[in-house]
């Protein structure tokens, strides 16, 4: 009845729940963990998709923050143990250590709005200008709601701990309780060189969801990383496995997280979630624990299933009902900001856009700002501009007391010398307005930048088959 643990310890099986996960196999879910996992508040992660909407274009992805929250979960227990079995002796890891980490692990989302990252990062700031709220800062009013309401029995200490470790790699992160083995706080939101175990679990879970492959094996990282100075450091010979976790990470937000067709779909439903806004106080529940928990995805087919005579709640009934039959706003093309034009770029608008169209090549169309959208990508390796392995401490072999950083010429002169970029795609809201759009994109790069920075022009046949369809549509009504 009993089973051997990975830190040399042994856990009694009775006490313990065990699931099936189809990235890490078995997850052992001890008591303590379960307290929260067996809570309604815990339990609506299964209601968030992990890639959000992303499901719509990649089929697979249907994915939800609850399994990749186990997996985290899982991975911060796997590394800190791999820690204590090569150097526990040293380092003084006990059973709070470990239970800390697990939990910072656990509930590192559950403050996570729907729709991914697109609830937070483009609908609040639209409906109440420009504040500013992170998923993570809610994580820690829920896990603060959840105790309570639930009467959880923890230790107040590990509490503390794992909810400064949940916010250790934001910019205002509160200051760390415990005056040693700060390496810990990097296991699962590292701020100092931004690998940790949740980027380990989501790269490889969503590659596999998605199908597509991937090279990067996190478990080299787990089995050979030591801690040195209180930082966790790594062999000098997987600099290369690093940057394949830096550049597959890019590769998913390029190819996955920010496609196309995947964007003009949160264009869309933003702007159908502004418009309930006002009947449903969607934004409004970010303000009360007790009101956020219900909050899911399922907004979406309650707005689409609703009987209300609401004008505003109509036209974000419309919108939905434009994506369930997949009449979307019209990608018309994109540009990579130049190299030389990033420090000082500004998001453009869909004001930008429109002042740019020349009347005598639009067709006699004249645009308005309600007719373009405009979404502006960045992707990068997690440093903005600059190289995140430059940050990483290495060491030469186990029998080395000394660490160092690697400039990335001494490893291979096939590796990339620039590290950001900035795409910003425009769309057309109704397809009969295609051309126009693209006109008016083409003359504001002309006017910006002196050419035409988009790889290639809108294709004429794109244009003409959304007019026809548009016509199609006219003349069936």
């Amino acid at each position: 009845m009993r089973a051997t643990a990975n830190n040399g310890g042994y856990r009694d099986r009775r006490s313990m729940k065990h699931v099936l996960d189809n990235v890490h196999g078995y997850i052992y879910l001890d008591p303590l963990f379960l307290q929260f996992i067996d809570t309604e508040q815990f339990q609506r992660l299964r209601d968030l998709k992990q890639l959000g909407l992303t499901h719509m274009v990649y089929p697979g992805a249907a994915h939800s923050r609850f399994e990749h929250s186990l997996g985290v979960y899982w991975l911060a227990g796997e590394a800190v143990n791999k820690v204590n079995f090569y150097q526990g002796q040293e380092l003084g890891i006990e059973e709070f250590d470990r239970n800390t980490v697990k939990l910072a692990g656990l509930l590192h989302d559950i403050g996570h709005g729907p729709f991914s990252h697109m609830f937070e990062r483009e609908f609040l700031p639209r409906v109440l200008d420009g504040y500013e709220w992170s998923h993570e800062d809610m994580s820690l009013k829920m896990i603060d709601y959840i105790v309570d309401k639930h009467c959880i029995d923890i230790d107040s200490a590990i509490l503390k701990t794992a909810k400064e470790m949940i916010l250790a790699s934001s910019e205002h992160g509160p200051q760390k309780s415990m005056t040693e083995k700060h390496f810990l706080y990097d296991i699962v939101a590292n701020g100092r060189t931004e690998i940790d175990v949740d980027k380990f679990d989501y790269i490889v879970r969503d590659s596999r969801a998605c199908g597509i492959g991937s090279g990067f094996q996190f478990e080299r990282l787990m089995e050979t990383m030591r801690v040195m100075d209180d930082e966790i450091c790594y062999r000098a010979n997987e600099y290369l496995t690093l940057h394949k976790l830096f550049a597959t990470r890019a590769d998913l937000h390029r190819t996955v997280y920010t496609h196309p067709k995947v964007k003009a779909i949160e264009l869309m439903v933003v702007d159908a979630l502004c418009y309930a806004n006002a009947d449903l106080g969607i934004a409004a529940s970010i303000q009360k624990p007790s009101e956020f928990w219900k909050l899911d995805d399922s907004i979406l087919k309650w707005i689409e299933t609703s009987d209300s005579d609401s004008p505003s709640l109509k036209e974000a009934k419309n919108l939905i009902q434009r994506i369930r039959k997949r009449d979307l706003y019209q990608y018309c093309n994109q540009f990579s900001v130049p190299k030389d034009k990033l420090e000082n770029f500004k998001d453009i608008t869909p004001q930008d856009i429109i002042c740019s169209q020349v009347q005598n090549k639009s067709g006699g169309v004249t645009l308005k700002e309600e007719d373009v959208a405009v979404s502006t990508v960045k992707i990068d390796l997690t440093h903005g501009r600059m190289n995140p392995l430059e940050r990483i401490n290495f060491f030469k072999d186990y029998d080395s007391s000394e660490k160092f950083r690697i400039p990335d010429d001494r490893i291979s002169h096939l590796l990339p010398r620039f590290f950001q970029d900035r795409i910003v795609r425009v769309y057309a809201k109704k397809p009969e307005l295609v051309e126009a759009v693209a006109e008016a994109f083409e003359n504001y790069q002309v006017k910006t930048y002196g050419c035409k920075a988009q790889v290639h022009a809108t294709p004429d046949k794109k244009k003409a088959r959304k007019q026809l369809e548009y016509q199609y549509q006219t003349d069936r009504q």
